[in-house]
C-alpha cells in the first residue's frame, strides 16, 4: 500500500518533549500516514480530509470541539494508556467518533514496579545505597 493510500492519523509530534516516541511512531507508520499537528495546522483544508484517526499520547493532542469540527472523516480516537478521563466522551461520541484505549498495556510493568518498590523498602536498599556511596 502506498503512503497516500494509508489512512491518516493525527499526532502531536514525533519525539521531543511531548511527541510520540520514535519506536511507537515506527509501529504507527506501518498502518497509517502520520500527520503531525504542525502539518495539520499549516494546511488544514487538505490535511483535514486525510485524517481518519487521532493517536493521543500522554493526553496530547487536546481533543476539543473545534478540532473535531475540523475533521470530517474522523472515525476513531486511540488513546495510548489506560484512562480516558481527559477525554469528553459524550462530546466525542456526538460526532460519531469512537474512542479506544490500551487498558492492559502497562499492567505488568506497573506490577513489576510495585513489587520492586516493596522489596526496596523492605530491604532498605535506598538507605544502603546512600551508605555505600557516602563513605
Amino acid at each position: 500500500m502506498a503512503k497516500e493510500e494509508l489512512p491518516g492519523v493525527l499526532i502531536l509530534d514525533i519525539g521531543g518533549t511531548h511527541g510520540v516516541l520514535e519506536n511507537i511512531a515506527a509501529l504507527l507508520r506501518k498502518h497509517f500516514h502520520l500527520i503531525t499537528m504542525k502539518e495539520f495546522l499549516e494546511n488544514k483544508e487538505e490535511m483535514s480530509k486525510k485524517i481518519a484517526s487521532i493517536f493521543v499520547f500522554e493526553c496530547r493532542p487536546t481533543i476539543d470541539r473545534e478540532l473535531l469540527e475540523s475533521l470530517p472523516n474522523l472515525k476513531v480516537i486511540g488513546n495510548s494508556g489506560v484512562g480516558v478521563d481527559h477525554l469528553d466522551l459524550k462530546m466525542i461520541s456526538s460526532f460519531g467518533v469512537k474512542v479506544t484505549n490500551t487498558p492492559h498495556a502497562v499492567a505488568d510493568p506497573t506490577a513489576d514496579i510495585g513489587m520492586a518498590l516493596m522489596l526496596a523498602s523492605a530491604r532498605r536498599l535506598v538507605e544502603g545505597n546512600v551508605l555505600n556511596f557516602s563513605g
